[in-house]
């Protein structure tokens, strides 16, 4: 895994020997493009340049360490076209595709929280 601690998080590890689940997801899904890059491969596999493209402010750095860390984590899979120049296409692994329907609720929630948000700042 991509840098985690089990004692690096929170007071859930200290009353646990292994990681909190819920500090171990976070790790891994959290941050602030990880969850953009992770919904638009939940629409269909991209190739980096393109996804680079979809992703307004991210910089070429973050992207492939974003990438990497998923990778790492056994998220998604790259693979490497034979064209000059090379392509790289990113898309999920199985267990990638199991986090979606957890990132459609996350966006439901999301949705929900912000219009819950905007009718308490009309009152």
């Amino acid at each position: 895994m991509s840098g985690f601690k089990s004692d690096q998080y929170g007071t859930c590890t200290f009353t646990v020997k292994q990681a909190c689940p819920i500090e171990l997801t976070m790790h891994i899904f959290g941050g602030k493009w990880k969850g953009i890059i992770l919904s638009l491969l939940s629409q269909s596999p991209m190739y980096y340049n393109a996804m680079r493209r979809e992703i307004p402010g991210i910089s070429q750095r973050i992207l492939t360490l974003q990438l990497r860390d998923l990778e790492n984590d056994g998220i998604i899979e790259r693979e490497e076209t034979n064209d000059n120049p090379k392509k790289v296409l990113y898309y999920l692994t199985a267990l990638g595709e199991d986090f979606v329907p957890i990132l459609k609720s996350i966006e439901t929630w999301g949705n929900a929280y912000l219009c819950k948000k905007n009718e308490h700042k009309r009152s």
